[in-house]
C-alpha cells in the first residue's frame, strides 16, 4: 500500500502525459548531451567529490565538539552533553546531486533546544574564525535566513542553523517530519525549509538519475542564456529543479534528452499565473498536525499571492512560491528563451544543430541600444561584497518601477554583475549591473517623446538606503563610505564600463539559399534571440508554430475527461495555452535608432546621506523626429 502511494505521488497531481520508453535515437541524444555537459565541466571530479565529503565531515566534527563544550558551559554534565547530538544536513545543488566543479555547499546545522542562534553566531563563529582552513568568514545573523558564509578548505559554504524543540538530536533524524516545525521561530522554519524542499523534490520524481542529468542541462542553459538568478527576478536553482521535476512526472519513462525538450515545450506553453505543483497543496496540508499553522501560498486567503506572475510552489509544508519576485519583463524574457530552447531541441533531434547550440551564450550587450548602469564602489573588497549584495537585492525594485513607466516596454536586467578591481589611477573596488531598455512605439504625430525615469530611480535608491543592513555598513566603513550611482548609457558607450572581451564583435551574416539568417548590420528585435532556422521559415507567432503536439482546447482549464492518449489531454492543472509573451508591439529598431539622451546625470549617493538622500536629476530619453 505504501509503495502504491509513493508511486502515485511521483506521478504528480495529474498523472503522466506519455509513458513510452525512450527510442534508440533519444538514447543516443542523451549520450551526446552527457558528453557535451562534460565539456562544459558541469560534473565534479572524483577528487572534488571526496574533498567535499571530507569538508562536511570536518564541519560535523567541529560542530559536535563545540556542542559538547557549549552544553557544559550551560551546566550540562559531560556524559549528558556527549549524547545530546547535532547533525549537518545539506540542501540545494549538492543535495540534489547536480553540483559541479567550484560550486558551493549549502548546509544546515541542527541542534537541540539547549543551543540557540546567538550561541551559533557568537561562539561557533569564533571557533571557525580560529581555524587556518577557514577564509572569508562572514556572519550574517540579521538576514532573512541567518547564515554563516565562509570558504572552508577551498570550498565555499553557506551554513544555516536551526534549533529544534528536542532534547536530543538522533543521527537518523529526518527533517521531512512536519511535527519538527512545532514551537519553532520563523527563522528556524526558514532555515529548515531548504532541506525539506530539496528532499521533497527528490521524493516526487520517478527517476532520479534522469532528473539529475536533465537538471544539469537546464541549469547550464539557464546560466548561458541569462535567466538564472533568483535575486534579480529570474529563476533560481530550486525553481528550475521543480520545473524539471514536473516534466519528469509528466514523462516518467523518458530519458534526459527528451525531458529537456519537453521541459521547454511544457513550461513554454504554460498559461501563467496557473501554478506549477509537484503535489497537491491539500495533500501537503493533510500531514500538518493540529495546532500547527504557518503562513503558506494561497491566493484565496492571501490576496497578495494572486499578483504573483509565475508561481512555482514548493512541495513541503509550508508550501511557498519560489518565484514571487519574477518581474513582467523577466517573464517575457524567460518565455522567449523557452521558445528558443524548444526550437533548438527540435533541430538537434533532426541532427541540424548540436547541444552546444542550446548552450550558446546570450549576447546581452547586442540586444538593446540603451542601458541603465548601476555602479557600486567601496575602498575594501569585503565592504563591496556586502554593499553590492544589498544593492543587488534591490535591483528588481528598479526593474519593477521601470516597467510601470508608460514609455518602457521591457526592462531587461542582466543577471551577471561585472566587478572592476582597483588600478593605479583608481583605488576603489567596483561592481556594476546593466539593464537593457526597450521602448514602446511612439506616435509620430505627437513629436519627440521624453522618457523621465527620475521617480523610478528615487524609489530604487530609497529602497537601498532605508534597508536595515545599511546601519552596520555605515558603522564599519567609517569615513570611506561605499557609493551608489545610476547612469544611462548607449550601447556604443558600454566599452567604457565593461572589461575587455565582454562586448561581442559584430558579425555580418549573409543569406544563403533557403537559410534564414540575420545580417547584424540590420538590428533585430531585442527579444528575438533564437538561432536561425535552416531549411524552413519560422512561423510568425507561437499560435502558428507547428510543434506536432496536441493543442489545448480553448477556454479555461483542460477537461479532466479529455482523450487519455493525447498529450496534455488529461492535464487538468496546467492551463496550457499560447505564450503570454504575445504582448503589445515594441518600438521598431528604426525608432530605437532615434533615441538620444537629454539628461544623463545621477549623482553618487554616499552612505553618509542616511535619511537625507539628495534629490536626483532626471534621466530623460528623447525620441527624435
Amino acid at each position: 500500500m505504501a509503495d502504491e502511494v509513493a508511486r502515485r505521488r511521483k506521478q504528480g497531481i495529474t498523472g503522466p502525459l506519455n509513458t513510452d520508453p525512450p527510442s534508440a535515437v533519444e538514447i543516443d541524444l542523451t549520450t551526446q548531451l552527457e558528453a557535451t555537459l562534460k565539456e562544459h565541466n558541469v560534473f565534479d571530479t572524483d577528487e572534488g567529490i571526496e574533498h567535499r565529503k571530507l569538508v562536511l565531515l570536518k564541519v560535523s566534527q567541529l560542530a559536535e565538539e563545540w556542542l559538547i563544550k557549549m552544553s557544559q558551559e550551560k551546566g550540562k554534565p559531560l556524559e549528558e552533553a556527549k549524547v545530546l547530538g547535532c547533525k549537518v544536513f545539506t540542501f540545494g545543488s549538492y543535495r540534489l546531486g547536480v553540483h559541479g566543479q567550484g560550486a558551493d555547499i549549502d548546509a544546515l546545522l541542527v541542534c537541540p533546544r539547549n543551543i540557540d542562534r546567538k550561541d551559533f553566531f557568537d561562539s561557533f563563529g569564533q571557533v571557525l574564525s580560529a581555524l587556518p582552513e577557514v577564509k572569508d568568514l562572514r556572519l550574517v545573523p540579521d538576514a532573512f535566513v541567518p547564515v554563516i558564509k565562509m570558504e572552508f578548505d577551498g570550498i565555499e559554504m553557506d551554513l544555516l542553523f536551526a534549533r529544534l524543540a528536542l532534547p536530543v538530536i538522533p543521527q537518523d533524524l529526518s527533517l521531512m517530519d512536519v511535527n519538527l516545525l512545532k514551537n519553532l521561530d520563523e527563522k528556524c522554519v526558514r532555515s529548515l525549509n531548504g532541506c525539506r524542499v530539496t528532499d521533497g523534490i527528490l521524493s516526487l520524481v520517478p527517476n532520479q538519475e534522469v532528473f539529475r542529468l536533465a537538471l544539469r542541462a537546464i541549469k547550464l542553459w539557464a546560466k548561458c542564456r541569462g535567466v538564472y538568478s533568483n535575486a534579480l527576478g529570474f529563476l533560481g536553482g530550486v525553481s528550475w529543479a521543480m520545473l524539471v521535476a514536473r516534466t519528469c512526472q509528466l514523462y516518467p519513462k523518458a530519458c534526459a534528452s527528451k525531458i529537456v525538450e519537453k521541459m521547454f515545450f511544457v513550461i513554454g506553453r504554460w498559461k501563467w499565473p496557473n501554478p506549477i505543483l509537484l503535489i497537491k497543496i491539500e495533500d501537503i496540508m493533510k500531514e500538518v498536525p493540529e495546532g500547527l499553522y504557518l503562513p503558506f501560498w494561497s491566493p484565496r486567503y492571501n490576496p497578495s499571492d494572486a499578483h504573483h506572475l509565475m508561481p512555482i510552489i514548493t512541495p513541503a509544508y509550508p508550501p511557498q512560491n519560489s518565484t514571487f519576485n519574477v518581474t513582467q519583463s523577466n517573464l517575457k524574457v524567460i518565455q522567449k528563451e523557452l521558445e528558443r530552447g524548444l526550437d533548438v531541441c527540435k533541430l538537434i533531434s533532426l541532427q541540424k544543430k548540436s547541444w552546444n547550440d542550446l548552450f550558446e551564450p546570450l549576447e546581452f550587450f547586442n540586444l538593446y541600444k540603451h542601458y541603465i548602469v548601476i555602479l557600486t564602489s567601496a575602498l575594501s573588497k569585503d565592504i563591496l561584497l556586502r554593499w553590492s549584495g544589498l544593492v543587488e537585492s534591490k535591483v528588481r525594485v528598479l526593474v519593477g518601477q521601470l516597467e510601470k513607466n508608460s514609455s518602457i516596454a521591457i526592462a531587461h536586467v542582466h543577471p551577471k554583475s561585472y566587478p572592476v578591481d582597483p588600478t593605479d589611477e583608481n583605488s576603489t573596488f567596483t561592481a556594476q549591473w546593466f539593464i537593457g531598455l526597450e521602448f514602446k512605439p511612439q506616435d509620430p504625430t505627437q513629436g519627440p517623446l521624453n522618457v523621465d525615469i527620475e521617480g523610478e530611480i528615487e524609489v530604487f535608491t530609497e529602497a537601498v538606503f532605508t534597508s536595515p543592513a545599511i546601519v552596520s555598513l555605515y558603522e564599519e566603513s567609517e569615513e570611506n563610505h561605499p557609493t551608489l550611482e545610476v547612469k544611462h548609457v548607449k550601447r556604443k558607450q558600454l566599452k567604457t564600463y565593461l572589461p575587455e572581451g565582454i562586448l561581442p564583435s559584430k558579425k555580418k551574416k549573409q543569406l544563403k539559399g533557403n537559410e534564414i539568417l540575420v545580417d547584424s548590420s540590420q538590428e533585430k528585435s531585442p527579444l528575438d534571440n533564437s538561432l536561425p532556422l535552416s531549411g524552413a521559415k519560422r512561423p510568425a507567432s507561437p499560435s502558428s508554430l507547428d510543434l506536432h503536439e496536441p493543442k489545448r482546447p480553448s477556454g479555461g482549464y483542460l477537461s479532466p475527461n479529455g482523450p487519455a492518449d493525447s498529450e496534455m489531454g488529461s492535464l487538468v492543472d496546467s492551463g496550457f495555452g499560447s505564450l503570454s509573451a504575445t504582448s503589445e508591439p515594441t518600438a521598431s529598431q528604426e525608432d530605437l535608432s532615434k533615441v538620444s539622451i537629454a539628461t544623463v546625470t545621477s549623482p553618487t549617493v554616499p552612505l553618509s546621506s542616511l535619511g537625507n538622500i539628495p534629490a536626483k536629476k532626471a534621466i530623460k530619453l528623447r525620441l527624435k523626429d
